[in-house]
């Protein structure tokens, strides 16, 4: 039980950190991002790739980061002058080309065989059998690092420009601000923490191919961001939490109800996470957090 709580933790850590980095494009910046899964599968490549030819784990990360990061600054000067539903669809067709880039390139990316071997940081330094434990403490590190740098950007001067962006980009114009650089600035930063999350990935199963990526990792960080607060990193967190949490456990229910096959089970655990999510935004439309806001602004806001 305990290794499973350990795994089911490790994917909670991994599912925050891209519905940090969703929260941050669309939730505070306004910027559909469709093709999330994207960027998160070439993080997982970049660093696999990079750690099996040699380079130190912690490099590679790095350096996933940075070209995840720089990938979607490119892809944001593509597309981000489109209107919020022609961006959806750019960058979920942006995410389609890098996938088929991915599995057919096999001089490149290993195509469909897949990279394994894939080593994981400080691996050396944990005893034996407590791998996944400390793998699970550098996740939870890496959310908590993350979490507090979304956090002080949100209330800095630079946050409150971004949601100025999201709210009225005309007015931002007039001001003197570039809308075009805010927005560019604000995918990159997305595809870094993207980037983090992918290599986590790649490091925790050792093996990635592209079948471990698909629009579900998008649907699931939507799922998070709704769930939790759209512009609220505390609420992503817990309903990340809560979300894998009701995925995981809810496997549980092949061997409690007799006669459930495993299609049966994959259908009703959709269900009971459908189901959920339709009753919270019923009781709770705007999620478990709000958006953080100066202390001027509630004090504005509370006259009225």
């Amino acid at each position: 039980m305990t290794v499973y709580l350990i795994a089911t933790l490790t994917l909670v850590a991994m599912a925050a950190l891209a519905g940090l980095a969703l929260n941050l494009q669309w939730g505070m910046g306004g910027l559909v991002n469709f093709g999330l899964f994207g960027f998160y599968m070439l993080g997982a490549y970049i660093a696999g790739l990079l750690t099996v030819q040699g380079l130190p784990p912690l490099v590679a990360l790095g350096m996933a980061m940075l070209g995840v990061a720089a990938l979607s600054a490119v892809s944001a000067l593509i597309s981000v002058r489109l209107s919020e539903d022609y961006l959806a669809i750019v960058t979920l067709g942006f995410a389609e080309c890098l996938r088929l880039v991915i599995s057919y390139e096999g001089w490149l990316t290993r195509g469909m065989l897949g990279v394994s071997g894939i080593e994981r940081p400080f691996q050396a330094w944990w005893p034996r059998g407590w791998g996944d434990t400390g793998f699970l403490l550098l996740a939870l590190l890496a959310v908590l690092i993350v979490y507090t740098v979304l956090q002080a950007l949100a209330r800095s001067p630079f946050g409150r420009l971004v949601r100025a962006t999201r709210d009225d980009p005309g007015v931002v114009e007039a001001l003197g601000k570039s809308v075009l650089a805010v927005r560019v600035r604000v995918f990159a930063i997305g595809g870094a923490i993207l980037g983090l999350a992918g290599s986590l990935h790649a490091f925790y199963y050792s093996y990635i191919d592209p079948t471990q990526f698909g629009p579900i990792i998008t649907a699931y960080a939507f799922m998070a961001v709704v769930v939790g607060g759209r512009g609220s990193n505390r609420g992503v967190v817990a309903s990340a939490f809560t979300l894998i949490f009701l995925l995981e456990g809810s496997r549980f229910l092949i061997d409690l109800v007799p006669g459930l096959g495993a299609s049966e089970l994959a259908a009703i655990r959709l269900f009971l996470v459908g189901v959920g999510l339709v009753v919270l935004l019923i009781f709770k439309p705007d999620g478990f957090g709000r958006e953080p806001r100066s202390a001027l602004a509630d004090k504005t806001s509370s006259r009225f």
